[in-house]
């Protein structure tokens, strides 16, 4: 075996682990892919001969390349006024008669307020709260200093441990979620304002446009809007289903046996607080539907 193929197969080794900071850095299963090819890359252009921790070295490089992407992200979205909702990992249908259901502790919830935060907090966040690097690591990787970066962790984590807790119970998320389809295929507006916090926000990511190339995507704030907005889709309601998404009750809208959404709740006090869209239809496509 030549040094190329070690070089590989070192590279194999780590490629999980590296897949699972890049998915939590950006949230998107495609763009995480993207991180790890470019580690990838990287790694066969570098003279590697002094480097005595290859899993150390390929996190350093995909985080990285992963901080670079946010910066692009969040540049493009202060332009384009885009908005982003991250990638689920599971999608699965619910039998009828299944009435709990539990949330990954890890799952999109905890993403959508990684998307809150700058790109150097998330990274300081996402490697030593959830990989557990030392500051000095992360430090090198941002270009700041061992203090700096743990004040970037601190002020992240606040955000983290601030955002509201869903203290509803498994079975009635499940029952706002089926209230919620109800009413979106009646057209019933009283029926979903009652759904909703006052300050409900919806995010829509519809990826970029066909035609024009910038993102078509939607933010949107309070009750009375979010109603109008979702009124908006009444057309694809009777496609609407209940899903556990992560693990958590939301809804997949499937045309003609085709994905063409999948919507993810965070509901609190028995209200929801957050609606969010996924209708990237390239996205969308890398998406299983597990039985």
């Amino acid at each position: 075996m030549d040094e190329r193929d070690l070089l590989a197969q070192g590279f194999e080794q780590h490629r999980d682990h590296l897949r699972g900071v890049a998915y939590r850095m950006l949230g998107s299963r495609a763009e995480a892919e993207d991180a790890v090819q470019e580690a990838w890359l990287r790694l066969n252009r570098s003279d590697t001969s002094d480097v005595l921790n290859l899993a150390g070295w390929l996190t350093t490089v995909v985080s990285r390349v992963c901080l670079d992407m946010l910066r692009t992200r969040k540049s493009r979205r202060e332009d384009a006024l885009d908005t982003f909702v991250p990638d689920p990992v599971s999608l699965r249908t619910v039998d009828p008669e299944e009435t709990a259901v539990q949330a990954d502790a890890v799952g999109l919830a905890m993403l959508v307020v990684l998307e809150t935060l700058s790109p150097a907090e998330r990274l300081a966040f996402v490697l030593h709260d959830m990989f557990g690097l030392s500051f000095d690591e992360i430090a090198e990787i941002v270009g700041k200093s061992p203090v700096a970066a743990r004040q970037l962790a601190s002020r992240a984590r606040r955000r983290v441990q601030g955002a509201p807790a869903d203290q509803t119970d498994p079975g009635r998320r499940r029952e706002v979620v089926e209230a919620f389809i109800a009413a979106s295929r009646n057209g019933d507006f009283e029926g979903l304002l009652l759904l909703l916090d006052p300050d409900v926000v919806l995010r829509a990511d519809a990826g970029p446009d066909q035609h024009t190339g910038p993102a078509v995507s939607k933010l949107v704030r309070g009750a009375l809007a979010v109603v109008e907005q979702a009124l908006t889709f009444t057309r694809l309601a009777p496609h609407t289903h209940l899903a556990l998404i992560d693990g958590a009750p939301g809804t997949i809208t499937l045309v003609n046996g085709r994905l063409q959404a999948v919507s993810t709740f965070t509901i609190t006090n028995n209200r929801i607080t957050e609606l969010n869209i996924l209708a990237d239809p390239t996205r969308l496509s890398t998406l299983t539907l597990e039985p």
